[in-house]
């Protein structure tokens, strides 16, 4: 379900499947309809299971500082559709996207594909039209099979993998680290994050294959505790860029940081740019990205963790930042998830929980929550608007996490933007 979509589907009689179909041929037929808008783009590709929202916040201001012209595609939305599809930080405006729709029912696109491919085929058109220098496009799920793996990118970038979407992805790391590997193109350099051992080797076969070249996190660059970041030579430290400060708080931010600027410098052989330090300085600053240890409101926090990895990012975040601070949860999360992992995570520092429902076909009810939660302070939610609006009163600190779906819709109930 993305909010509003169904708006301009209904309004230009455009058909499309709200379900998950993997495979690119649908896709490929779609764009050949279109006359191949994405040929007409240049993309950063990035896939992960967590850390793309972050690393794509860094590589556009990265870009952006540079003097680049950046578009982004991602998801899920923050509020509504508009959100995907993003150029300098702009939404796509309605007329905008009332003319893409014109456009994609003229070329015969209705009832061919998902509602992800489509909106895929919008953000195509949209960043040829608008002729951006460089597009940040996010996999939808996976990478091999994703509706996004039909282009040539500068650069490939995997952030991280872990267990997800085992119905589409399979049940092991290295069945999950396959589909990723999938966005590597033949002699396209491809930066990635710490990885398990047995991705890790996935990852390497892959780039074997494909001729690539394999920049990996505490290979060829790394970042330390202090924020200073060290890119290897044969071996050799090659370029350090020292005091480097960033809003988004914790050390798997870090991580994300170190892999977007290694990415950059890809793009800025590419684009012939040439690289500045302050502006880099600069750029990590300013990033920043809705629904990442978000503060919406006085001690009231966003918080997308919906598995086990980012739960875990979430938890060490919260012990780095507030060790001695009272917390409660607010959660609501997607069935398909592990959701008693990530109750077991988030319970190592709070005993206070209050279980939500949400408006997803997907979502887990309350009382399923409940029931798989070990805190002794647990209880269902019925109103949870007045109990967020009140909550920046109370001692401690309130996180709202689990589904993104769960923050776009209590940030439009809290009439947040």
């Amino acid at each position: 379900m993305i909010p509003r979509l169904d708006d301009y589907k209904k309004k230009w009689a455009v058909e499309s499947d709200v379900s998950i179909k993997p495979g690119l041929g649908a896709m490929k037929e779609a764009l050949q309809l279109l006359q191949n808008p994405e040929k007409n783009c240049s993309f950063v590709h990035v896939a992960g299971t967590n850390g793309k929202g972050s690393t794509i916040a860094f590589l556009e201001q990265l870009a952006r500082k540079h003097g680049l012209i950046v578009g982004k595609f991602m998801s899920p939305c923050i509020v509504d559709v508009h959100d995907q599809l993003q150029i300098n930080r702009n939404p796509i405006s309605e007329q905008e996207m009332d003319g893409l729709f014109i456009q994609l029912k003229e070329a015969g696109l209705s009832g061919k594909l998902t509602d992800f491919e489509l909106l895929t085929c919008a953000a195509f058109l949209y960043f040829s039209q608008q002729e951006v220098d460089l597009v940040l496009l996010e996999t939808g799920m996976g990478g091999r099979e994703d509706s996004t793996n039909v282009i040539t990118p500068v650069v490939s970038v995997i952030t991280s993998i872990a267990l997800e979407h085992t119905k589409f992805l399979g049940p092991t790391i290295q069945s999950i680290a396959k589909h990723k590997a999938g966005i590597i193109k033949q002699d396209i350099p491809v930066v990635v994050g710490r990885l398990p051992i047995d991705a890790y080797t996935v990852i390497e076969n892959e780039v074997y294959d494909k001729q690539a070249d394999l920049i990996s996190l505490g290979n060829q660059f790394e970042v330390s505790i202090e924020n200073t970041y060290d890119l290897y030579t044969n071996d050799e430290k090659g370029l350090v860029i020292n005091n480097l400060s960033r809003i988004l708080p914790g050390s798997h931010q870090a991580d994300n940081m170190a892999i977007a600027i290694t990415a950059f410098f890809e793009i800025a052989e590419y684009f012939k740019l040439e690289i500045d330090v302050d502006k880099i300085r600069n750029a990590v600053l300013a990033a920043s990205l809705p629904g990442r240890f978000e503060e919406v409101l006085p001690n009231v926090y966003f918080d997308g963790a919906h598995n086990p990895a980012s739960a875990e990012k979430l938890v060490q975040t919260i012990k780095q930042q507030f060790p001695d601070e009272r917390i409660r949860f607010v959660v609501g999360v997607l069935a398909d998830k592990d959701v008693k992992s990530v109750l077991q995570q988030l319970e190592q520092v709070s005993d206070e929980f209050y279980f939500v429902d949400f408006e997803n076909k997907r979502a887990m009810t309350s009382k399923e929550m409940l029931a798989l939660s070990t805190a002794s302070q647990a209880t269902v939610l019925k109103d949870y608007t007045a109990f967020l609006k009140t909550a920046s009163s109370k001692s401690g600190k309130t996180f709202v996490t689990g589904s993104l779906y769960l923050l776009t819709e209590m940030r439009e109930r809290l009439l947040l933007k």
